[in-house]
């Protein structure tokens, strides 16, 4: 998509936007009575002795909206702030499921729903097929028939994009007007976005683009650290371009595969990022390289260095199902879509391979019908991402399916004909839910009494996934909870007489000699085994409707089995970790927490996420950053994970002009999650391919971490990129002469006479004018 194309998709999202947004802002006021006043963060709810216009549906619905609204403030969120996030997640349903239909009418999968709005020929057969619908819209409720066939065509596909047409979404309870969805359809529809829908990658600029640059500008200039959530996601929203995704997933997870085969695979030719020493010469198992490969090559010039034999160790093979990959911050998912083509290429090849292909053919006799479950397999087996915004996961979970789909058509399997994708590993990190009364209703009906004090423990430590996200180190912080719970849980065990109630009741029904020993167990199949019946119990509770609080209960489980999800990924590790994480400074409890984990690199959140992606990490890491952290004081102690411990095996510097709107020049790194034997490379990338390669030299690699690594010096260290040799001599880099106090230390000109303005010698000193 070319920026002119993308100029007009923006225009377009932020129309409907606020069309959207104002939409649902006047009916919650002027239907519903809930509405923002102008005192400072009040919402004020009408009284229902004043809702007598609406009918027991719509009274239905304002509880319903209310549950929702006192659900999102149980989080910590003030009423005002509560009251935009349910107006904003509304506004971007309703947008991101009318893109949705948009683009799986582009590709066959529906009927037409929404390109031609209430004349569409879906709507017309969902009307044959439902009688009192067509009554509707003969008696002139075109608009009420329209809506529930919108709602029948989410409902068939939230088995397989759960996130996106969740049956509890607000937006299913508050569709804007038609006059207004006709509009929305009308910019969607224009012929100047005509061709764009059949992208994988439109989903992803959607998402980017509903929070316009005005609005992240705005709040920049209300202050600089993000306070909340919401606003760490609207700083990050930008979409990785995809020269950069191809460059660091090549380098990360097709060079494994690669090392696996030894070079004898198609992503060689295929990966057109895919950097390759020009010598590599590998290992087999158990064989060293010879000695003389570890002596020190200062003194040969880059062309020499490029003859010189590269050693690759010996790398195991995998069946591709237990290739992890991971997005810890996977925003709409473009690092996943690009792995699901390089997988499919995997999967194909460890089909044949002589040491995989025995296990593959044993579950799949044939090519085609590996082909055919290859989709649903990669999903549920290989890709995971992780986001703080629901919104992302939304589009993740969905350019995901689309990208199924996809390869569904291109093996000419008919829609009747295709496996259902029933899992995806797209979760959202956010806090479990607030309400501390649902929590002791949920918890006091477990047993024994020890798993509802785990749960408790859980949520308790889930307070700062919102903001955190990835970076919470959940699997540790319930580590000791877990095993505690075990020891109880077994002495529990040897006394309990009766399984009526408890959550495991074959336990003591069963008296055959291999009962589960839960003592024999390791903690964390313990946790797996008390995670997947904890899950099972919130499902139970949450079909509870006493009291009137059904929907609050299904909220409540939906949110906590989704921060289970969360907890199950961050416990994993994973082969290959992707990320284009945000880059912001952090305040407050975030700050605080990452102070606490990330002792070393707690001063921006990327710094902290690059740590956190070598501990998640089991092979290798790719990570987009601003390229500050090679020259930034504070960044000393991240450099030398790249520098002292040879993480560092490719580097790009991006510039400034990659990511729409940010400003901020960036590089691209593949790093190692161990001590890398390969020598780390400059590599010039652009959209047109991979250019010069050159090795950064072992002068500026070994250097103390106070060097200021900057791509500047790493050029000017490799003859090979600018036929320029590097100075024999280096010498402590330093900032300068600063006050460490400019307030106490530095006068501003109006508190220096006129006289000691200027420019002057004093004292051996220069003195601003500005000072």
């Amino acid at each position: 998509m070319d920026q002119a194309v993308r100029n007009r998709l923006r225009n377009v999202v932020t129309q409907c936007r606020r069309l959207l947004e104002h939409a649902t802002a006047q009916a919650l006021q002027g239907r519903f009575g809930i509405y923002a006043t102008g005192r400072k963060d009040d919402v004020h709810v009408e009284d229902d002795s004043r809702m007598g216009h609406l009918t027991d549906e719509d009274r239905a619905l304002r509880r319903d909206l209310l549950d929702h609204l006192e659900h999102i403030k149980a989080v910590g969120l003030k009423p005002r702030e509560a009251l935009e996030q349910l107006v904003r997640e509304i506004a971007f349903t309703h947008l991101n499921r009318l893109c949705a239909y948009k683009m799986m009418e582009a590709r066959g999968l529906i009927r037409e729903a929404v390109s031609r709005g209430l004349k569409s020929q879906g709507f017309f057969f969902y009307l044959a097929d439902h009688p009192e619908d067509e009554k509707l819209q003969k008696g002139g409720q075109q608009d009420a028939a329209y809506r529930n066939f919108l709602d029948s065509l989410g409902g068939t596909l939230s088995e397989e994009i759960g996130v996106l047409f969740n049956p509890n979404d607000p937006a299913n309870r508050l569709y804007p007007p038609q006059r207004v969805l006709d509009e929305v359809l009308g910019l969607i529809n224009g012929d100047d976005l005509a061709g764009i829908w059949t992208g994988d990658e439109t989903i992803g600029w959607v998402y980017q683009y509903f929070n316009p640059k005005e609005l992240k500008d705005a709040v920049k200039r209300q202050t600089k650290v993000p306070r909340n959530s919401y606003e760490i996601a609207l700083r990050s929203s930008y979409y990785t371009p995809r020269f950069v995704v191809q460059f660091l997933t090549d380098n990360i997870l097709a060079r494994i595969w690669y090392e696996m085969r030894k070079g004898e695979t198609s992503l060689k030719d295929r990966c057109r990022y895919l950097v390759r020493r020009p010598t590599e010469v590998f290992l087999d198992e158990g064989q060293e390289p010879p000695d003389n490969a570890k002596e020190t090559r200062d003194d040969l010039s880059q062309e020499e260095l490029l003859k010189q034999p590269v050693y690759v160790p010996h790398r195991p093979k995998k069946d591709p199902r237990e290739i992890g990959i991971l997005d810890p911050a996977c925003g709409s998912g473009h690092f996943l879509l690009y792995c699901f083509d390089l997988l499919q290429v995997i999967y194909e090849e460890a089909y044949d391979d002589p040491d995989l292909g025995a296990a593959l053919r044993r579950d799949y006799p044939s090519l085609p019908d590996l082909r055919r479950a290859m989709p649903g397999l990669i999903l549920k087996h290989n890709v995971h991402g992780i986001d703080i915004d629901m919104r992302a996961t939304q589009i993740a979970a969905l350019a995901l399916w689309l990208r199924c789909q996809r390869a569904y058509q291109e093996l000419g399997l008919k829609n009747s004909g295709r496996p259902k994708i029933t899992r995806s590993n797209i979760v959202c990190a956010e806090p479990m839910p607030g309400e501390t009364d649902l929590l002791k209703e949920f918890t006091a009906t477990l047993q024994p009494r020890m798993l509802g004090q785990l749960v408790e423990t859980i949520f308790e430590k889930m307070k700062l996934a919102g903001e955190a996200g990835s970076l919470l180190k959940i699997e540790e912080e319930i580590r000791q909870a877990a095993q505690s719970a075990k020891a109880e849980f077994i002495e529990w065990k040897k006394h309990q007489e009766k399984a009526r109630g408890h959550l495991f009741p074959e336990m003591v029904k069963r008296e055959q000699p291999n009962l589960l020993d839960f003592a024999d167990l390791t903690d964390e199949v313990f946790l797996d085994r008390v995670e997947e019946e904890i899950v099972e119990a919130l499902r139970r509770y949450a079909t509870q409707a006493e009291n009137g609080r059904g929907f609050r209960r299904r909220l409540f489980a939906d949110d906590a089995g989704q921060g289970f999800a969360f907890i199950d990924l961050c416990r994993k590790r994973y082969d290959a970790v992707l990320m284009n994480p945000p880059y912001t400074e952090t305040d407050g409890d975030l700050q605080a927490f990452l102070k606490r984990c990330y002792p070393a690199n707690w001063t921006n959140v990327y710094s902290a996420f690059i740590e956190r992606g070598l501990s998640l990490g089991r092979v290798r890491v790719g990570i987009v950053c601003p390229d500050g952290f090679l020259s930034a004081y504070r960044m000393r102690n991240l450099r030398s994970e790249f520098v002292e411990r040879r993480r560092l095996e490719e580097l790009s510097s991006l510039g400034k002009d990659v990511f729409d709107e940010m400003g901020l020049a960036t590089v691209a790194m593949a790093l190692n999650c161990k001590s890398s034997t390969l020598p780390p490379v400059l590599v010039d990338v652009n959209e047109g391919g991979t250019g010069r390669v050159s090795y950064i030299d072992r002068a500026v690699v070994n250097a103390r971490t106070n060097y200021i690594l900057t791509s500047d010096l790493i050029r000017g260290g490799s003859v090979g990129w600018n036929e320029k040799p590097l100075s024999p001599t280096y010498g402590l880099v330093t900032q300068g002469n600063r006050t460490f106090d400019d307030f106490r230390f530095v006068r501003a000109w109006w508190e220096v006479p006129p006289v000691g303005t200027g420019t002057s010698a004093v004292s051996g000193c220069m003195v601003s004018r500005f000072r």
